[in-house]
């Protein structure tokens, strides 16, 4: 019997700018206060729903993933508290595509001092961090896990595992 060893693709993560996110979404960091809404906060489309904000404590689960999710009703805006820098991989989002294109998935670290938003269906996995816990604030729809989440197993249609260095 032959057996079929898994693919690891090593994903190596860049520093978070504006600029390199914008294809997933947005960027945001701090501002003075009173400053004028703009380009540079976060546009976000939270309108199918009730908007939920909490905050998720996540313990360390490595730098290895094979499954990739997508919202395509709301955004999703993440962050760490406690100035802890961790890491996301993405990919565009294409809402006529069942699934992800793997030549665009992207890692990113990303500092404590910022957040990210989403882009409506970007696919993400993460986060993933080095920090054995790490809590995270989350703004989605209350209901987003449950009606408005699409996975696609890398491991299960390709034999292929992302390992984000």
């Amino acid at each position: 019997m032959m057996s079929t060893s898994q693919i690891v693709q090593q994903l190596q993560a860049q520093w978070i700018t504006p600029e390199n996110f914008r294809p997933y979404g947005q960027v945001i960091f701090p501002t003075e206060d009173g400053k004028v809404f703009d380009a540079n906060d976060a546009a976000l489309v939270l309108d199918k729903g009730t908007p939920r904000f909490y905050i998720m404590r996540l313990q360390s689960r490595g730098r290895k993933f094979h499954q990739i999710t997508r919202h395509v009703q709301c955004t999703q805006c993440l962050g760490s508290l406690q100035g802890k820098d961790w890491l996301i991989a993405v990919c565009p989002p294409n809402n006529d595509a069942e699934q992800p294109d793997v030549q665009n998935i992207a890692a990113f670290r990303i500092p404590g001092n910022c957040f990210v938003k989403l882009e409506i269906g970007t696919w993400h996995a993460g986060p993933y961090f080095e920090h054995e816990v790490v809590d995270f604030y989350n703004l989605e729809l209350s209901d987003t896990n449950v009606v408005d989440r699409f996975t696609y197993d890398f491991l299960e249609k390709h034999n292929l595992e992302f390992y984000i260095v």
